[in-house]
């Protein structure tokens, strides 16, 4: 099979200088899911048509494999279709879609694969309020064509079943019905949906296949039409996870931009955002209004709410936040608690770990049962370079220390508050650096004068 998609119109009404198949959905361009539901049909050529700011959309299209045609001037549905000619294989049907229509389903295309055989078929779907579609117009229950709703009449017009775009077409017949079309319409456009009645004319036989939901076939023109199409998508995604035992406080204040894996039992609070793929282990707990990209989490870990966390990874039994950042290169082991307004980078923290206050640990290796005290910083930039930091186990840091890297501070090392700590340090020992306390005898404040 062959699938073209069309992702050369404008977006006019988009009011926007991106092109209108790349603004997001859920996290990801609406193309880029348009062409992953094309990877997963297996097709043997996958041909986009691209016209409206034709270099950003190759350019932000990461999947390999994909052949692209130009529409220079957009004339029209059938004009598009036919620019990518010349890239399929006519010996096998070609699967029409469009860029703008992001939510179809797999298994809806492979039942209208399966039904059209070799012949045509047609996605259709039946609306209360049709308006701005083109019409299915039948004659003793068969499709004969499709009227656009501008060239229709009145009583086309209270027809209620619609075209979706969607069609699979023998190649061979395709190519030359594109060849005739012409541009005697209201829009002076080429109609892809002509081909209709020509295949009618010669005796091609046209099967129609309807969506399980209506919302499937549902387009984005305006920003509006966007903001709807992500609700559905996100209420699609609750209800999954609603159906496989996971609770959400709150199934329509939930975002995953992504993919996002439960184990059993877990819960997640209001306002959370997931991204990229986040794996959740049994009974991880994630707070309100955390967000949460490409992170793995092991079971019985709690993330309180407030936290963002990024390219990392959390052990069992956890405890991160309120208010902790996790950035990239974060590795948590088991039962390690990091705490409001903990900031962690690059560094891996062993076993048993606290750092429960207002710190920043970066680069670093940090062994098992340390107690890192409020305020402790690991300098780790000299305005050059990073530098790693080595705390070995049972360490204890008092608070608003500074740890100037590189450096180590040996195995069961106590390191006493307020200290600036520049060179190694010896294991279970006390190390220290004060300036002397001072109390200046005879000293009062200054005191305002009186106007």
């Amino acid at each position: 099979m062959n699938i073209v998609i069309l992702a050369a119109g404008q977006g006019k009404r988009m009011h926007s200088d991106l092109p209108k198949v790349l603004h997001q959905l859920a996290g990801r361009p609406l193309l880029a899911h348009v062409l992953q539901t094309a990877s997963v049909l297996q097709c043997e050529t996958t041909c986009v048509v691209y016209g409206h700011g034709g270099e950003q959309v190759k350019a932000a299209t990461s999947q390999s494999g994909i052949s692209w045609a130009r529409q220079e001037l957009q004339r029209g549905t059938g004009h598009a279709v036919l620019q990518a000619i010349p890239c399929l294989a006519e010996h096998l049907p070609t699967l029409i879609l469009y860029g703008d229509v992001p939510l179809i389903r797999t298994e809806t295309l492979l039942r209208l694969v399966a039904a059209a055989g070799d012949g045509m078929g047609i996605l259709t779907v039946k609306l209360d309020d049709p308006t701005g579609y083109g019409r299915i117009v039948r004659e003793a229950d068969a499709i004969t064509r499709i009227v656009e709703e501008k060239d229709a009449s009145v009583a086309e017009r209270a027809l209620k079943e619609i075209n979706t775009g969607v069609m699979l077409v023998p190649t061979m017949q395709l190519k030359s019905w594109l060849l005739r079309l012409t541009n005697d319409n209201s829009q002076g456009e080429y109609y892809l949906t002509d081909i209709v009645a020509m295949a009618v004319a010669e005796g091609v036989r046209i099967a129609d296949v309807q969506p399980a939901d209506s919302w499937e076939i549902l387009g984005v023109n305006s920003r509006a039409d966007l903001a709807r199409l992500e609700r559905l998508y996100q209420t699609q995604i609750s209800e999954s996870l609603l159906e496989k035992g996971v609770t959400l406080s709150d199934p329509a204040r939930l975002d995953v931009r992504g993919r996002l894996i439960c184990g059993r039992d877990c819960v997640i609070d209001v306002n959370c955002i997931f991204e990229g793929e986040v794996v959740l282990g049994n009974r991880v707990r994630v707070g309100a209004n955390s967000v949460l990209r490409n992170v793995q989490i092991e079971s019985g870990t709690c993330i309180e709410p407030f936290c963002h966390i990024e390219e990392a990874r959390i052990g069992e039994n956890c405890r991160v936040g309120p208010y902790a950042r996790l950035r990239p290169g974060t590795y948590l082991a088991e039962e390690v608690h990091v705490g409001n307004f903990v900031e962690v980078k690059a560094s891996k923290i062993g076993r048993g770990t606290k750092a429960n206050h207002l710190s920043y640990v970066g680069d670093s290796d940090v062994g098992q049962n340390v107690n890192i005290g409020a305020g402790t910083i690991t300098c780790n930039y000299d305005g050059a370079s990073k530098h790693r930091t080595v705390i070995e186990d049972d360490v204890f840091i008092g608070s608003n220390t500074q740890l100037i890297a590189p450096i180590r501070i040996g195995k069961g090392a106590t390191i006493g508050a307020g200290s600036t700590i520049t060179a190694d340090t010896p294991e279970y020992k006390l190390t220290l650096s004060r300036s002397r306390q001072v109390t200046i005898p005879d000293w009062s404040r200054p005191l305002k004068k009186k106007n």
